[in-house]
């Protein structure tokens, strides 16, 4: 989401993409945190999250806590902003214990090292 709003933004569209993003009745914004974003970067999500907010549903995943938003947003304030939004009329649904993705893996890695 982020590459294609810099894209749109860089293009002179950025407004007819931010608007793209209000269409969907839920917008779905998976792996916030995975890299960390400029200052530019983080105020277009915020654009997205304001313009959204009380408008249309977000699912957002994320492995980092709330705590370490500013440190992914590059700013405390901002990062605080986006919470405040996201938080105001939300379910926070915390998923905690091993990996989904890794279970088959590590029953086989478990299975290998019992034969050796």
């Amino acid at each position: 989401m982020v590459r294609h709003l810099k894209a749109a933004e860089d293009q002179g569209r950025l407004i007819s993409k931010l608007t793209s993003y209000l269409r969907p009745s839920v917008l779905v914004v998976d792996e916030v945190g995975y890299q960390p974003l400029e200052r530019a970067e983080a105020n277009l999500v915020f654009q997205v999250i304001s313009r959204r907010y009380e408008k249309g549903s977000i699912i957002l995943t994320s492995n980092k806590t709330f705590g370490e938003w500013g440190q992914v947003f590059g700013d405390e304030v901002l990062a605080t902003a986006i919470l405040d939004r996201l938080l105001h009329h939300c379910e926070v649904v915390s998923i905690n214990g091993k990996s989904y993705r890794l279970k088959n893996r590590l029953q086989a890695i478990e299975r290998d090292s019992d034969v050796a």
